[in-house]
């Protein structure tokens, strides 16, 4: 795949822009001031997570649909995907009129299912792996007639998510660089290309996850492991594309890898500080400024939050442990005589030192410190690691032992 010429080129993106224009949302690119004074960085955040699938696969999904025959309308379309190039392929389809069939896996969660078939598509769930359901698209495709609508690798759907790079610097030029998510690589490959045109000067930064490095591999003549899933699913990519590696090679000039430890950080502080929704794949621009913020100081950086569909169960769990991990959240093991007062002394103590208390385990008949005392499990909400010292030092001060664990 290496021999193919890069095909797209900047006015294929221009037509692309042109074409999906008022039918697709021209999203917000703002300045995060806050996490530019904690990286060093100018940065500003591409909101593609505002699109009304809440992800940036809408634009070549549409670009590509508006490219069809007559004949191929009639006939319909059909996508493979788990995410959200289903729904914005589902979206799209059924506002042009054109049948929509979705192949899943089997896997997939009933909501992204759900939300699937919300928007007029026939959603098939096929095999347990991506790749199952591929092979199944393909031959649905064939027996049909069917339009496959690629998620990357795909002329016209790179053209469509380039038109972001247009944005992107129609609203600031003088930007250095640009970090961008990658998995298949139809998002870098767009915006690389319009990005240099409209500023040769200009450095295109590609990230992905440790656990599907794949383009990462291509490009640096490396082996990582594939994972078997990631928090960041949107890029978790176990394929190259055909005609967005020839586009990176020539037009991304780094990638970089982040793990899902950064990934996690990412989600927790667009939430807290833009106040806003991202999921993995979205985050992984800023989790790679948060990685390595020596490597964007003084840079005027341009970021994509390119998809906001998160499950709220994961995003519940990440803001938890983002808790413990800045210490908002702690375990508390307190050792007390096994007599009548002991907790509500200890309950006392806890609220004059303003802690919150989530949880408690009264441990008797299994603990292991003799059988007139008794440990005590508490989970409490702080202020952050000083404030869990000072309540540690409190305790320890009115004769219980205690520690965090």
């Amino acid at each position: 795949m290496d021999h193919l010429k890069p095909i797209i080129e900047f006015d294929d993106i221009d037509a692309a822009a042109a074409r999906i224009a008022g039918q697709v949302q021209d999203t917000p690119f703002l300045e995060s001031r806050t996490i530019s004074e904690l990286t060093g960085a100018r940065v500003f955040l591409k909101f593609e997570n505002l699109q009304f699938t809440a992800s940036f696969k809408e634009r070549g999904a549409l670009n590509r649909l508006l490219q069809l025959s007559d004949a191929q309308r009639s006939a319909g379309v059909i996508a493979v995907s788990a995410g959200n190039h289903s729904q914005g392929v589902a979206f799209h389809a059924k506002r042009l009129g054109i049948p929509a069939t979705i192949v899943m896996p089997e896997f997939t969660p009933a909501v992204k299912v759900a939300r699937t078939r919300a928007f007029g598509a026939v959603v098939l769930l096929h095999g347990e792996r991506f790749d199952d359901a591929h092979r199944r698209g393909l031959e649905l495709a064939d027996e049909r007639g069917l339009t496959m609508i690629d998620p990357f690798d795909d002329d016209a759907v790179i053209a469509g998510q380039g038109t972001i790079g247009i944005e992107m610097l129609r609203a600031e030029i003088d930007l250095d660089e640009l970090v961008i998510p990658v998995g298949g690589g139809g998002l870098i490959s767009g915006i690389a290309t319009a990005a240099k045109h409209l500023k040769p000067g200009i450095v295109v930064t590609g990230v992905q996850v440790e656990r599907f490095a794949l383009v990462y591999d291509a490009l640096k003549g490396t082996e990582h492991p594939v994972g078997a899933g990631s928090i960041a699913e949107g890029i978790a990519v176990n394929r190259l594309g055909e005609r967005t590696l020839p586009v990176i090679r020539e037009r991304v000039d780094e990638i970089m890898l982040v793990d899902e430890g950064d990934i996690e950080r990412a989600i927790l502080m667009l939430l807290e500080i833009e106040k806003t929704v991202v999921e993995g794949a979205g985050a992984a621009g800023v989790a790679a400024l948060l990685r390595d913020p020596a490597r964007f100081r003084d840079r005027r950086v341009g970021l994509v939050l390119c998809g906001g569909n998160i499950d709220p169960l994961l995003l519940a769990s990440i803001i938890e442990r983002g808790m413990v991990r800045t210490g908002r959240l702690a375990r508390l093991y307190v050792d007390v005589r096994d007599a009548p007062g002991a907790l509500a002394r200890v309950a006392k103590l806890l609220g004059e030192e303003r802690a919150n208390i989530e949880e408690i385990r009264h441990e008797r008949s299994f603990g292991s410190i003799g059988a007139q005392r008794v440990e005590i499990e508490i989970v409490v909400q702080t202020r952050g690691p000083e404030h869990v010292k000072a309540i540690l030092a409190r305790l320890g001060a009115e004769g219980f032992e205690a520690r965090t664990g």
